[in-house]
């Protein structure tokens, strides 16, 4: 099992990134708060206000007003996805780091299997949205092509690398790189310095409200883009844990 939380720091924090997500943010708050509260352990949520345009700064420093275990961070510009998991993820205090989408696709409820596999001895564990509730050509099939160039180049094979759901014990993350795109690789990064990686099915949903802010876009060529730094980052991380033991 985790270890005690102290006052100081939390047992868990969940990171959530949020670009204009304004329809979102009560209800994603309630039904998260209410699934951590189940789970008996210490926790924060971290929301970082990616340069949203709405009213999502506004509807998140309402809440943090009424909920102290909530922090709020604000970009005054969008900066993207991985720039905002990284600050939430600098600024997390808990022992085991849980990013998820800020969007209710994930299911805050599939936190505690996440959890559960820590407990079991993982290091990192990854969310796969098995049944994944998208559009089969415009998400789905680019996805699978990217899932299959990460495990093939990298070595560590996952079915769903995109999945923001995972679950990170908070020394497996210290002093990773984190350039544009790094969030969907981190798993990786983590298995070259000898972390131990499983995945497991969680439940993905159908957005109900608003629409993609973290679209496709040229996702898929960026990332490929991205896979020749995490093959240099391979070399440079496992040369540095054979140093370090």
């Amino acid at each position: 099992m985790l270890s005690p939380g102290r006052m100081d720091r939390p047992q868990i924090s969940v990171v959530i990134p949020l670009f204009n997500e304004e329809e979102n943010v009560r209800l994603l708050l309630d039904e998260l708060v209410g699934e951590l509260e189940k789970l008996g352990r210490t926790y924060e949520v971290i929301c970082v206000d990616d340069g949203s345009r709405d009213r999502t700064f506004a509807e998140l420093a309402r809440a943090a007003a009424e909920r102290p275990e909530l922090r709020v961070i604000r970009f005054r510009l969008n900066f993207g996805q991985t720039a905002a998991m990284s600050a939430g993820i600098d600024a997390a205090r808990g022992e085991v780091i849980v990013p998820m989408d800020g969007d209710l696709q994930n299911d805050p409820a599939d936190i505690g299997r996440l959890l559960a596999q820590l407990d079991a001895g993982s290091d990192v564990v990854s969310g796969w949205r098995k049944n994944r509730q998208d559009k089969e050509f415009g998400r789905k099939v680019p996805s699978r092509i990217a899932n299959w160039m990460i495990s093939s180049i990298s070595g560590v094979r996952l079915h769903d690398y995109g999945c923001s759901l995972k679950a990170y014990r908070r020394e497996v993350l210290a002093d990773l790189p984190m350039f544009v795109g790094v969030h969907r690789f981190l798993p990786a990064l983590c298995a070259f310095r000898g972390a131990r990686v499983v995945e497991i099915p969680v439940r993905h949903r159908a957005r109900t409200l608003g629409v993609s802010k973290y679209g496709m876009g040229n996702r898929l060529w960026r990332g490929l883009h991205d896979l020749f730094g995490v093959a240099w980052l391979k070399r440079r991380l496992v040369r540095y844990r054979v140093r370090g033991e």
